[in-house]
């Protein structure tokens, strides 16, 4: 995966689901400007615009296709970026793919069609239909909470065999012996999907993960990342650190509602979301005030340092 300048990025390493800011009920642009350079200062190895942590479902195509191309603009060849471009349709998801393709993304995210809940081989014929109508590089996304169904793990081996250009899996389903069976019977790059269970996966095999926590503190993510995938276990203090803050403000609502609460609590964005998404009320807002100010994370900049 080339950038323009002739920059190789690898599909591994820290990645951040960027949310989407608003204002007044448009994209709030300067603040997206202001995250990407945080995450890219960060050390963030890839972004990734357009998924669930970014409010996908409810932004218009012009309002994507924006998105994507200033996040592309912003980083300016300095890391990947892995545009959120599934729906539950195949037609949609192919002109998606293409559109980011012509914008110049450097690979592509497809999340199982969700709602129709197909079956195993109609979840292979998805696939197989936008990967032969797309060359860019593409990353399954499995997470069952919010499809309603699951990518299997032989339907999996059977489009990385069929397709070269299936590079990657993102596992958000809550399991870690699914790393195991992927890595045994093929060759397919795993990341996480649940920064809770990024350290576990890690140590089983998976060579990134997919952040939402990363919107915060990108580089304690990119650190315990970086610490997992070498194998230095210095990293399971980095790992505590954000479990505790991940699984602490995440178990207040469902993503992204804690994780841009917490940012505008940082004055990063305005606590804006779209309906049917709407604010978490008082009690929760103050229990994440209370989580970043344990953790140092109210006052601290871009370079977030603190580890314990």
């Amino acid at each position: 995966m080339t950038a323009q300048d002739g920059t190789t990025f690898s599909l591994r390493g820290a990645m951040t689901a960027l949310v989407t800011p608003f204002t007044g009920g448009a994209l709030d642009e300067p603040a997206l400007e202001t995250l990407i350079d945080r995450q890219v200062e960060g050390g963030i190895d890839w972004l990734v615009p357009c998924g669930t942590t970014g409010e996908s479902p409810t932004l218009t195509a012009k309002e994507r296709d924006r998105v994507l191309s200033m996040v592309l603009a912003r980083a300016g060849g300095r890391c990947g970026v892995l545009a959120g471009a599934g729906c539950n349709s195949t037609a949609d998801t192919i002109e998606r793919c293409r559109i980011a393709a012509g914008a110049g993304a450097h690979a592509v995210m497809l999340v199982a069609p969700y709602y129709n809940r197909p079956t195993q081989e109609g979840l292979y014929r998805h696939y197989a239909a936008v990967a032969e109508a797309v060359e860019l590089p593409i990353v399954l996304y499995n997470v069952p909470a919010r499809t309603g169904v699951t990518i299997s793990a032989d339907t999996v081996v059977r489009l990385r065999q069929a397709f070269g250009h299936i590079v990657a899996i993102k596992d958000a389903t809550g399991h870690i012996d699914g790393v195991t069976e992927l890595l045994t019977r093929c060759d397919i790059t795993v990341l996480s999907g649940d920064d809770t269970l990024t350290w576990p996966m890690l140590s089983v095999g998976a060579s990134g993960l997919i952040s939402v926590i990363a919107n915060l503190c990108p580089n304690l993510v990119k650190s315990m990342v970086d610490a997992g995938i070498a194998g230095e276990q210095d990293g399971i203090v980095l790992h505590r650190k954000l479990h505790d803050l991940a699984s602490g403000i995440g178990r207040l609502g469902p993503n992204p509602l804690p994780i841009k609460t917490a940012l505008a609590i940082r004055g990063l964005i305005q606590e804006e979301f779209r309906l049917p998404l709407c604010p978490l009320d008082a009690g929760a807002k103050a229990e994440i005030e209370q989580i970043l100010r344990r953790h140092e994370l109210l006052t601290l900049d871009a370079d977030e340092s603190a580890v314990v």
